[in-house]
């Protein structure tokens, strides 16, 4: 329950047909099993107590009996566990039989809800047996209380005020406009489905993508459960498929043709700040028709089994992340191309370093440049060497310019930065930040007259990691055109070079690719730095991780932070797992309060950013999704985190 997670569990117990002793009894050992390892919200199948394949023996009174029954023996046997367990059984109301499942928690029935949709085509005859349900509750007795039957139900957790759960069964969800639909829409975050579906060739495929496209669609965790072995098979095979999803990914789904149980760890709070961002889940007037009925959780904290990606920016799967680092550079380079051809502009001027950065940006203006048949010429690269500039990454910008085409200017700034330093009375031995500010702007400023005088547009190098952390000069390197690299965090940078290395794009002749491959991974394995300090025994001596922490810890705070809203301790809560065996937990703590505090308080750089595309779900444009005031305060996200220490 912690920072919104809760544990979920979809259960499927070995049935025996119409034996509802035998199946009331092993659903409730592996319930209680699925409790004991912490599961809050607890699914067993679609007519469980009795079996799905009955048939006309859902006529027989003993059947239904019995089915009673074991209803009333698993409220009793879950009675001391503060879970809510959904289980499915028929059940008879005014003279009609229902396929329902029975809302349990704390020793009660909490609610019944019958199954709206019933199938009747090709394997399935539910219409034979029962009746559709009613969507708007209405009061039956139970045991001497008054227990709600309906669709229209949601069950609210009064010690976890963020989760609201609805149910549906089987047909529900298969059907053009299902119940969960309204669900939603009246607030429920998490739908769990009973089912019964069997097994048919490419059947499984399907169901894994309804249940996925579902709650993505409704920005929802989905709980399906599946009937499985011990179903009848004389005519059919039932598999036992349990999925859970949150938003469209899946956390969980078990292998077929057996029995078990699969757990989940739902992110509630992920959800809840999602659905606050869309109009689509404000309350709708049908809300009315539905009531709500509460619930409690035991007070745990759950002991998290699901993974968060070290570098969520990045897919993990090669083939997946070939085709983002594809799509990424078409959407920087068409973004550039639209204001060449808006400007007229036929020259782009691009401070060349031999960095990672400026090295993203050449290759996505020579895709701009092709796009639109423009000679490459047009291209100036602008090479600055002054006091920290190492062989290195000078020849490496030299190489790169020269393979692609593109033409090569070198402007040595160390006497005109010499000069400035005179005329302000900055001593030269004084390393500070006037030091290396000066160089940064005294670049930016050829550029920008550069650009003026060949009638081009200046394109800019910074990426969206260092944007978040304002590690940029103001006015200096935080300043361009267009900046292409603005909605791309730094450890995705690295991948769109790696990629354009490995798929040689751009370069005619075997000669060039060779070449190209060459320098664009030299510049991979070059250490990221602004080069402003003097290089010691010609390295490099200023590396940004060493000062502002590395990018990967960074990227990962950036996107949870922005992406779905995540408390300081939940992200360093969350950092600990995906980084153990990388970093000390102190670590990770150090450069998230470096992170907040810098978040912060560079904010003012953002908030006169040039124009630049944005890529992907997080971005850090003022004109666009992050919308913040420049002296906003981050008191309350330190004193989160001061609390983690003491």
């Amino acid at each position: 329950m912690k920072d919104g997670f809760v544990k979920v569990a979809a259960v499927t117990p070995k049935i025996k047909v119409a034996d509802t002793d035998y199946n009331t009894l092993n659903s409730i050992v592996e319930a209680l099993e699925a409790y004991r390892q912490g599961a809050g919200v607890i699914v067993l199948p679609e007519l469980c107590i009795t079996g799905y394949t009955c048939q006309d023996l859902f006529e027989q009174e003993t059947l239904l009996q019995g089915a009673l029954r074991g209803l009333r023996e698993f409220i009793a046997a879950t009675g001391s566990s503060r879970a809510l367990f959904f289980i499915g059984l028929p059940f008879e109301k005014d003279g009609r039989l229902y396929n329902v499942a029975a809302a349990v928690s704390d020793g009660k029935l909490l609610g019944l809800v019958p199954k709206r949709n019933l199938p009747m085509y090709a394997e399935f005859y539910e219409g034979r047996n029962f009746a559709s349900g009613n969507e708007v509750p209405e009061y039956i007795t139970f045991e001497g209380r008054q227990v709600p039957f309906g669709c229209n139900l949601i069950f609210s957790c009064e010690n976890m005020p963020g989760l609201h759960v609805a149910c549906e069964l089987c047909e529900d969800l298969w059907v053009p406009i299902s119940p969960s639909q309204r669900h939603a829409q009246a607030g429920a975050n998490l739908i769990v489905n009973l089912s019964a579906s069997n097994e048919t060739v490419g059947k499984a495929s399907y169901r894994l993508n309804l249940v996925s496209s579902t709650s993505a669609r409704l920005v929802a965790g989905y709980l399906y459960c599946s009937a499985g072995e011990g179903e009848s098979t004389q005519d059919l095979v039932f598999g036992g498929h349990n999925i859970i999803c949150e938003n469209g990914a899946v956390l969980a789904q078990s292998k077929r043709f057996g029995c078990g149980t699969i757990f989940a760890d739902l992110d509630i709070q992920r959800l809840n700040h999602d659905r606050r961002k869309l109009f689509a889940f404000q309350k709708q007037e049908s809300s009315a028709m539905y009531l709500h009925v509460p619930f409690q959780l035991k007070e745990q904290e759950v002991k998290l089994k699901r993974t968060f990606a070290r570098t969520p920016f990045v897919p993990e799967n090669d083939r997946d992340r070939e085709e983002r680092c594809e799509e990424i550079l078409s959407i920087q380079a068409n973004g550039l191309k639209k204001r060449l051809e808006h400007t007229g502009c036929q020259t782009a001027v691009i401070g060349l370093s031999g960095g990672l950065d400026s090295t993203l940006a050449l290759l996505v203006t020579v895709k701009a440049f092709d796009l639109l048949g423009l000679d490459r010429a047009g291209i100036r690269c602008i090479t600055m060497p002054c006091f920290g500039t190492t062989d290195r990454t000078y020849h490496n910008a030299c190489t790169l310019a020269g393979v692609l085409g593109a033409r090569l200017e070198e402007i040595d700034i160390k006497e005109s930065v010499t000069l400035h330093f005179r005329d302000i009375g900055q001593d030269m031995d004084n390393h500070n930040v006037t030091y290396e500010n000066g160089q940064a702007r005294e670049r930016t400023q050829i550029l920008m007259d550069i650009a003026n005088r060949d009638n081009g547009m200046v394109i800019g190098t910074g990426d969206m990691s260092e944007l978040a952390l304002g590690w940029a000069t103001y006015n200096g390197d935080h300043m361009s055109m267009y900046g292409v690299n603005a909605g791309v965090p730094k450890t995705l940078v690295r991948h769109l070079v790696k990629y354009y290395a490995d798929t040689s794009q751009g370069t005619p002749t075997v000669c060039g690719v060779e070449r190209l491959q060459n320098v664009l991974n030299d510049v991979l394995d070059t250490p990221v730095s602004p080069e402003l300090l003097p290089p010691v025994e010609g390295a490099i001596s200023q590396k940004t991780e060493d000062l502002v922490g590395p990018y990967e810890l960074h990227d990962f705070f950036l996107y949870y932070m922005l992406r779905y809203g995540c408390s300081p301790s939940k992200i360093y809560r969350m950092a600990c797992l995906s980084f153990n065996g990388s970093y000390e937990k102190e670590t990770i703590l150090k450069w998230l309060k470096v992170f907040y505090k810098r978040f912060f308080a560079q904010h003012f750089k953002r908030s006169c950013l040039p124009d630049g595309p944005k890529v992907g779900s997080v971005a850090v444009s003022p004109r666009g999704d992050l919308r913040m005031p420049s002296d906003a305060s981050a008191a309350i996200w330190l004193k989160e985190l001061e609390r983690i220490t003491g």
